[in-house]
Order: structure tokens, then sequence, then C-alpha cells
């Protein structure tokens, strides 16, 4: 396919997602299936353009004053490609299987900027949002958001009870790893032109469980809960068990770990995992039935209870900007009710002088501070550490100063550090 002719077939995936309300992913596979002429780096390709077009929807809407897909697509090349407008209107030719011609309008705008562009349109974030941007961000919010606008690197962890991050970054040279600038025992790997990076999971060493995939600021969360070898720890929203493997290794294949979750469907992948990893720590509880509490018989007695709380997931917009596009306030509103309940849940297993690590992967203030402080409202025998002394104490003092607006927690960021939007509060229970 021509690049004009992947262009075309990228505002047409547009047209679907956005019509049908429906994921990417969804939108993508199903245009694959049904263009089966198109190769893989066709379809590597035109996965990048409607990626790029979603990370800059409002803006490049905004620049070229429609909200089409094809208006999206256009403004998203001179926004986020950096295609001159001449270059935009070559590729709009209307040629063969090229988008039809722009107009006149059309090639006026492309020459405009965002200079006089609402605030929450130059981040590229929903308008009802970003009062919750300002308020975690102040002065800096559309330089903070806007960095969500960015590809992302693809990070795996070093899996430490098998290998050194040394002996792994010899064995994947050929692949031109750097190391993460803050995880102990990170890779990265910077994406091609097409978006995508290297097939990791083909690798020997991942089939041997020398690594996992795994955002840096994932690997970050898991080192500030400050698990030790002698801890008997409870993943409470384990999932597919990155961040227990994590702490796996962390606790040196020492102590016990419970991992556990209210869907025993997320939790199937991680039976495989733990088997690859070589983690002898971990303890896999599924529930039952849905909302069956797995873990009754050990109230009171956990020294670390990590939470990676349910949550709106705008700090994995730069993985997932459609995503941005389909939340909706009343997502935020249930995911603060799920927070409440698994915090409230966390707090009845830690014993005294053991600490809750509540971990979220939002931007959001109502889903960080703000769920810290109606925490600590609700139980009075928990403190907030010091966030500082968190960071220091992990071996991560870099990471001191990046303090969450009302100094309750750590906010990792794009901007910042360069990981996907994670935020950190270790909550010690003192009585």
């Amino acid at each position: 396919m021509t690049p004009a002719a992947r262009i075309q077939a990228a505002i047409e995936v547009l047209t679907d997602l956005i019509e049908r309300k429906r994921p990417a992913p969804d939108a993508l596979k199903d245009w694959g299936l049904s263009h089966r002429f198109a190769g893989s780096k066709d379809r590597a390709s035109i996965a990048s353009l409607v990626y790029d077009a979603l990370r800059r929807r409002s803006s490049a809407a905004w620049l070229m004053g429609a909200e089409t897909p094809r208006a999206v697509m256009a403004g998203a090349l001179r926004l986020q490609r950096g295609t001159d407008p001449a270059g935009v209107a070559r590729l709009f030719s209307g040629e063969r299987h090229a988008p039809e011609a722009l107009s006149d309008e059309e090639k006026a705008r492309l020459a405009g900027s965002l200079e006089d562009a609402p605030e929450h349109v130059r981040a590229d974030a929903p308008e009802w949002i970003w009062p919750s941007m300002q308020a975690a961000f102040g002065q800096n919010a559309v330089a903070e958001v806007v960095a969500f606008a960015t590809r992302a690197p693809i990070d795996i962890r070093v899996n430490e009870l098998k290998t050194t991050r040394k002996k792994l970054m010899a064995e994947l040279a050929h692949l031109n790893p750097e190391e993460t600038p803050y995880s102990l025992d990170g890779l990265r790997f910077q994406p091609g032109e097409d978006g995508r990076g290297p097939s990791l999971q083909t690798e020997k060493a991942f089939l041997d469980g020398l690594f996992e995939v795994q955002d840096e600021g994932s690997q970050l969360a898991a080192r500030l809960s400050l698990a030790s070898p002698s801890d008997f720890a409870v993943d409470l929203c384990a999932g597919a068990g990155g961040k227990t493997l994590s702490l796996a290794a962390l606790m040196e294949n020492r102590g016990q770990i419970i991992a556990t979750e209210n869907d025993s469907r997320r939790l199937t992948p991680l039976y495989e995992r733990v088997t690859r990893s070589g983690a002898r720590n971990v303890q896999v509880r599924s529930p039952k039935l849905r909302n069956d509490d797995a873990v009754a018989d050990i109230d009171g007695l956990a020294d670390l209870v990590f939470v990676d709380a349910p949550c709106t997931g705008s700090g994995t917009w730069r993985r997932n900007p459609d995503a941005k596009w389909r939340l909706r306030p009343g997502a935020l509103a249930e995911r603060i009710k799920d927070q409440t309940i698994v915090l409230d849940r966390a707090a009845r297993l830690v014993k005294k002088g053991g600490r809750i690590a509540y971990i979220t992967c939002s931007l959001l203030p109502e889903e960080n501070d703000e769920a810290v402080e109606a925490f600590l409202a609700r139980h009075a025998g928990f403190e907030v550490i010091e966030p500082g002394a968190v960071a220091d104490k992990a071996g991560l003092g870099g990471l001191a100063s990046f303090t969450s607006h009302k100094g309750h927690g750590l906010q990792l960021t794009a901007l910042r550090c360069g990981t996907d939007g994670f935020y950190v509060s270790l909550l010690r229970r003192s009585n």
C-alpha cells in the first residue's frame, strides 16, 4: 500500500471506532480481516496512524475546524508527525486510493497554530476532566497532560531471580536496549517509525523467564511499596500479576505473597507467569465465586497490602489514547466507589505497624490524594508515610521531588520521569 492509501485506510478505521464508539484494537482487527491484502507492515503503519490521530484528536479537530475522521487525520499529520501543509496536501491528493484532495480552506487551516486554542484542547484532554488536571498540576497542566499524547517506549523488568540487568542487556544487545532512568532493574526499547517496538515476547530470554514487559512506572510503584524479604504481603488487586512478580523479586523469593482478585478470570495468566519467573513465594488465591473473599482468614496479619486500585486509567493514555475519549464522568464516580471498597478491605488485612501501598495509574486527584484523604477520615489508625522518605528508603531519591499536589503520595508522569502516570501513597497502620 502507498503512504496515501494507508492514510485513507486509517480514516476508515477512525470512522468505524468513532461512529460505533468501540475500542481501537477492535476496529483495527475488523479492518484487517476485511482487507486481507494488507500486509503486516501495512497494518502496523495504519495502526500507528490511527493511534497518533487519537492522541491528538481534540487539537487536530480544533486546528481543522471539524471533528470528522478526515479532519482529525489531516490535523494529526501536521501536529503529531510534523508533516508540513504541502506534505499533507501531497498525501491528500485524491489520486488512486488516496484521501480526497484538500480544499483551499483545509490547506489554510493546516498552516494555522494552536496558540488561541483552549487549554484542554492544547493538552488533548476531555473538557470535563480539565479542572481535575488543573488541580493536579496547576500552571504546568498543559505541559504535563500533552506529554501523554506522545508515543510510549517499551520497558521491561529484568527478573533478578534469574539474571541481572547487565547480563540481560548483553543478551538483548541486538535489540539496542537502554537502561531505564530510574528503575534499578529496567531496560527500555524505543519504538520505530511505525510505532512498534521489538517482538520481545518471542525472545528466548522472555520464554526462559528472564524478563517481563512492564512500564518503568509500574516497576517503580512496586519498589516504592518497600517490600522486604521478611514481609507477609497481600496483592489485593493482582490481576494478571505484573506487580506480584515484581514484589516476588524484590522480596528475593522469601517471605510470602498472597495474590488475589475479586474476578478469578483476571488471575488466569498469573499461574503460568509465576512458573516461568521462578517465583516460589507466591500463592495465588482465586475466589470460587465473583466477589468471594479469598483472604478472609488473614485479617490483621499482613505486613504489606499492595492495592493496585481500579481507576480510570488516565495515566495510560500514551498507550491507550482511545480510552480518554471514551471516558465519562460516570466512570470516575464508579472507580471512586471501587477504590473505597478495596481500601477499606486492605485496612482490615494489615497488622499494626504494617502498611498499605495504594497505587493507581491515574493523574486525577479524585482517585489519588483525595482518595487517601477520604480513607484517613474513615480510618483514624492510619497515617501517610512522607513520600520523600519513601523514595529515599526505596533507593529512588530522584523521585522525591515528584510529590503530589496535596503531599500524600508520589505522582509519576510522562513529563516528569518518562513513565506512564502512576500515583503511589504509602499508609502505615499506627494502632
